[in-house]
Parts: C-alpha cells; structure tokens; sequence
C-alpha cells in the first residue's frame, strides 16, 4: 500500500480524499494556489506545496509543478479528484513516466472515452445503445446546418472535448444552430482547447442517468447501481440521487451490463461513470442511450457511497496499489435511498448570477449518522473562506440517506434549514424548494425541470397557511425575548420596561393576533387558531432558532432587518412584522422608503471578464437586447436591456 497520496485538486474534492486517506493511514500532501493559501484542505494535509498564483491555468493545471511537488515530498502516487487534471491523458502518462501512481484509469481508456466522437465508436462497436447523430468531424456551419436537419430537430450540440455543462448548445431550427454553432466551437477552445462540435439528436423528455462502475487491474468490473442526475440548470447538476425512482432493477442490470462491456472494451480500472440519456417517455425500460464516459470521480459519487456502503476513494487508491475488488457483482446490494444538493455561490433570487465574496458566516449542519438516517457535508471552506472568481461556484454538497426516497427528502429540507451562510449569495432556498416540490415528490423528472417548473425564475418556495402559523409564532417569540433583553437595560429614562406578551405579526401580509404565556420552560402561544406549544429558547444574536412546534422540530433562521425580522425556513425568507398591540394601531401611518428605480443603468451583476460589448453610445436598444457578455466562473453571461432605451 501506498506511503503518501498527494492530492492534485483543491476544495471540499481534495479533502474528501484526505479523510480516506488519513483512514487507510496514508500520508498526505496538499497543492494550492496563492489564493487558497490558508484553505481547509491545506490546513487538513500532512505537506503542502504552493503552486502558484490564483488562476488555474498557472497552478492547478500545470502539470509539471505537481509532478516535482510529488518528487519534493515523496508522494508515492496522485490523485487527481474531479475537474482540473483528472480526464487528461498525458498526465497519467507522466506520472507513469515519474514513477509515480495515478490514482484512476490508465491513460489509453482516459484518451479513449475523453473524445465523445471517438467514444461514441468505440461504445457502438461494444454494442451499447448509441443515441442517433454525427459522430465524424463538422466542418463548417453550413455544414452543421446539413447535419442537424438530416437527424432532425431538436439535435445538441456539443463540444467534443466539453464537460461540466460547458460547450453545449440546444436547437429547435436552423437559426438555432447557426447562431449557436460557432458559440460552441469558441467555449469548446477557450474551455478545452478543442473546437470540434458533435450533433445528436435531443431526446424528448429526457433524464440524466448514471451508472458508477469500478474496476481493478485483473480484470474484474462491477457496476453500483445508478444514480439519477435530471435536475440540471445549464446542464449542470443541482440535485442528484440513487437509486433512480425511474429505473426497475431488469433496467439497472441491462444499464449496468452496457456499462461494464464499454468499460471492458478500452480495458478500465479503477472508478468511472458511464452517463446515459434517458427517455421518460419510454416505459419499456429499453429508451436509454450512451452520452459520454467520465474517466473519474464524480462530484455526485457520495449517493453512490450512501446505498451501497463501499468509500469509492478507498477503492480507487486500493485499485492503484494493484489489489483486487474485494467483492463481486453479486455481493452489490442497494440499501435505502441518498440525496444530495449542491450548495453553489449563486443568487436564485436574481437569475442564478455568480456570487462572490467572503463566508462571512459558515455553519453548516451538524453531521448525524444512525440507523435513522445520514446527514452527511462534504466541503472544502470554513467561515472566512474567499470565494472567488477562478474556481467552481459550489460551496459545499450535501447528502442524506434514509430508508426511503421520501424520509431522505424531508432530511434534506430539515438540514438545508440548519445551514447558515452569510457573506455571499447562495441557493439554499432553491434546493429546499426543489425538495419540497410536488413534481419531485412525484419523481417525474426530466432535464427540463428547473426550467420548465420555474419559467420566470425563483422566488422562494410557496409557504403552507400552517408553516406561516408556525413562523408567526416563532416570531412572536424571538420578539418577546429581544424586548425581555432590552427592558433589562440600567438607567432607562421612564424606569423599567414591562414586556407584554401580546403581539401583532403580519406575515406575507396575513394578520395574527398573538399571546404568548411562559408555562415552565414551555411558551403557550394562543391566537392563531388551536394553541401552540413551543420549545426552546433563543437568545439575541443568534443566526437560527431549533424549536419544536406541537412536538415538530422547526429550525428558523433569523436575521433582524431595520424594523422588522427575516425569518428563514422551508425554503424562503419572510419579511415580519411583530409590533405590540398599542403600536400596530398606528402601522398604517408607517410609510416605508421605496428603492430608487435603477432599471436605466447595466449594472455588472457579478465580478468577471467583459469579453463582448454589443453597442455604443447613441444607439437604441430594445428590452430583452443583448448588451455585452461577461465571462465568470468559466461560463459566458449574456447582460440584457431590462427596458427599452438609448
């Protein structure tokens, strides 16, 4: 067994291998550039190398500075995580060449699955289900034009070299792709360093399935079930799950079977995903096609991780020291159901623009693990961490596990709550929202999810009549101790304050008259139909409130806004009002400022690159106009007119 593992990633990637590896008693080694100089994950390892300054063309990408890191600290092998190194070929052949273990697939299979024309051969020859399009090189856009309509519409393009969401373009018409085609081809450049585009036909009410395969050096490949991966926003995922609530274990054995026979045929070992493109439509369980192979470990490999029992890091560093999988196809069962969600630095709230920024405040929920369920956070930051524009927008992942897919879910809402994240924007309400959502509930899935549930964008999740109750209550509360707190104050002009505990609280504009009566450690609140019982307690200042309600826990996240609270929960924040009765009389007379119209100017929504300005001064716009483009966080930004103007 390996000496020490020198971890070529950064964030919560790199230190999810450190924790297994710390686990096998394995030494580690950090890399990192200037701008995560103080990092948690090089706070975690035993070594830790600079590789240089913030962008990850001059650090985590240099493959020559990694390799002589390893040589440096004697690292007897690399893992490469997700992203940055990990699907390059030449450098698997590099550390072979160092002498140095790669931990993942060899380098032929990497080169191989790594071109999506070339892997689309390669899995058609292994007779694994194919979907319909133009696997050879396209020349131009006329040519592209021929193409996509000979398949017929709606086809994807994509680029060949592309992952993550990048380089891909959908088209309903030849405008579509003439517009789209050469957008492609510069995404896949500027991402890749690979301009060839490949056309396929769109599947139809399609969901994104994987199968997590594993192999060793002797020959020996199983699959681990599937995971389902539909809720995409710009084709990168937000949600991801196993099992699949589609998939019917004669369609997991077929999947998993194609899976093994592509892994088998360009001779893999170690973890991989064979991602496939479901049709929803399709209930014979035959409308399933090959997409793409991801010759490492995927962002997502935790749900994987949750139902089987098997740490697929472990497995990987056990397959690059030449051991055997320690167990057969046979011996894979699926227990129970795993969730996870990923936290991004985004604003749901304002289109999902980039956030950036400090964690000015970071406190994520405390990890359980029993019979009952899994409450699982895999991160990279801590409170304090930058968020930057050079790297990945996701914060944190997390995963539950339950015995059921709907026990899982409900952990899930109860955990997103717990989270505190102050400093930047985040999309913790969104995934919140996406858990409590009927169609989710329902596991009518598709790609198009996101897009086709929230049209004209978010808003927060749609509270019950009995959670405003609950939250008028909890209000109530957090209010009355805040007074409490503040009639203790020596010196008051007119002598101590007497705190009443009446209370009139407005939420999302419904009214509550409320009473609140302390009965031994128990506040009594009456005035909002049958009475309430509330336990616990919160003191001022505090980010969040754990209360039970009728014997249900509530975790409430409270923020004081001018006059009034913000109450977080259940995947929105609410603006209330709690004024004593003698007060509320007069609120009509309470005029609120009313922000200034700022529709007018372009305002950067978010730090980055102007790549593109499309007008000048004097011309006139339309609304909806594409003004300029701005790159950040590696994806292209299209800023529009919001009115028309000049």
């Amino acid at each position: 067994m390996f000496k020490k593992i020198l971890v070529a990633n950064r964030g919560e990637i790199a230190c999810r291998v450190m924790r297994t590896a710390k686990k096998m008693g394995i030494a580690t080694v950090a890399v990192y550039s200037d701008a995560d100089a103080r990092a948690p994950h090089v706070l975690m390892a035993d070594e830790s190398v600079r590789l240089g300054p913030a962008p990850a063309a001059e650090s985590y990408l240099k493959a020559e500075l990694i390799l002589l890191a390893a040589k440096e600290t004697g690292a007897d092998c690399i893992h490469p995580g997700y992203g940055f190194l990990s699907e390059r070929e030449s450098f698997a052949r590099a550390c072979a060449e160092a002498g140095i273990a790669f931990v993942g697939p060899p380098p032929n299979a990497i080169a191989a699955m790594g071109d999506k024309i070339e892997s689309k051969k390669l899995a058609k020859a292994a007779n694994v289900n194919v979907v319909p399009g133009f696997v050879g090189e396209i020349l131009d856009t006329e040519h592209a034009v021929r193409i996509a309509g000979e398949i017929g519409y709606p086809v994807m393009m994509k680029a060949s070299a592309g992952g993550g969401g990048k380089g891909m373009r959908l088209a309903f018409g030849e405008q579509d792709v003439r517009e789209g085609f050469e957008a492609t081809k510069r995404e896949g450049l500027a991402s890749f360093g690979d301009d060839r585009v490949f056309i396929e036909k769109f599947i139809e009410e399609p969901r994104h399935i994987e199968i997590q395969v594993l192999g060793d050096q002797h020959g020996n490949i199983v699959y681990l079930g599937e995971r389902e991966c539909s809720i995409q926003r710009r084709h990168q995922k937000v949600v991801e799950e196993a099992p699949s609530p589609f998939v019917t274990p004669e369609m997991r054995k077929r999947m998993g079977e194609q899976a093994v026979a592509l892994a088998r045929a360009v001779g893999y070992y170690s973890a991989g995903t064979v991602e496939l493109i479901v049709s929803g439509a399709d209930t014979t369980g035959e409308g399933f096609y090959f997409l793409e192979m991801n010759t490492r470990l995927q962002v997502e490999h935790p749900v994987t991780e949750e139902i089987t029992g098997i740490d697929l890091v472990e497995q990987m560093i056990r397959v690059a020291a030449g051991e055997q999988l320690a167990f057969t196809q046979d011996d894979v069962t699926l227990t129970g159901w795993a969730i996870e969600s990923r936290v991004y630095a985004e604003d749901p709230y304002r289109g999902f623009l980039p956030s950036t920024g400090r964690l000015v405040r970071y406190r994520p929920p405390v990890e359980a693990r029993d019979e009952s369920g899994v409450t699982r956070v895999d991160d990279g930051v801590t409170e304090g961490s930058e968020i930057s524009i050079f790297y990945d927008p996701m914060i944190a992942k997390l995963v539950t596990w339950a015995p059921t897919r709907e026990e899982a879910a409900d952990r899930q809402v109860a955990a997103l709550d717990r989270f505190r994240i102050d400093g930047i924007g985040h999309n913790i309400d969104f995934l919140s929202a996406i858990m409590q959502h009927p169609r989710f509930r329902a596991g009518a899935l598709t790609t198009g999810f996101i897009a086709e549930e929230y049209p004209e964008g978010f808003a927060g999740a749609p509270a019950s009549s009995e959670l405003r109750r609950k939250l008028a209550a909890a209000a109530a509360v957090i209010d009355l101790e805040r007074a409490a707190r503040a009639s203790q104050i020596s010196g008051q002009l007119n002598g101590p304050t007497v705190v009443s505990g009446e209370r009139v609280v407005t939420v999302d504009g419904e009214r509550f008259e409320l009473s609140v009566e302390s009965l031994g450690g128990v506040q009594l609140v009456r005035g909002a139909g049958e009475p309430m019982e509330l336990i616990g307690h919160w003191r001022p200042g505090e980010p969040l409130f754990a209360v039970r309600i009728d014997d249900e826990p509530l975790t409430v996240g409270v923020e004081r806004k001018g006059a009034a609270w913000r109450l977080t929960a259940h995947g929105a924040s609410h603006r209330i009002e709690v004024l004593p009765p003698h007060i509320a009389q007069y609120r009509h007379h309470m005029i609120e400022k009313v922000p200034p119209d700022m529709s007018r100017f372009l305002l950067a929504p978010m730090p980055g690159l102007l790549t593109q300005l499309h007008v000048a001064p004097g011309d006139k716009v339309e609304a909806g106009q594409a003004l300029a483009v701005v790159e950040a966080m590696k994806m292209e930004n299209i800023l529009r007119a919001e009115r028309a103007g000049w």
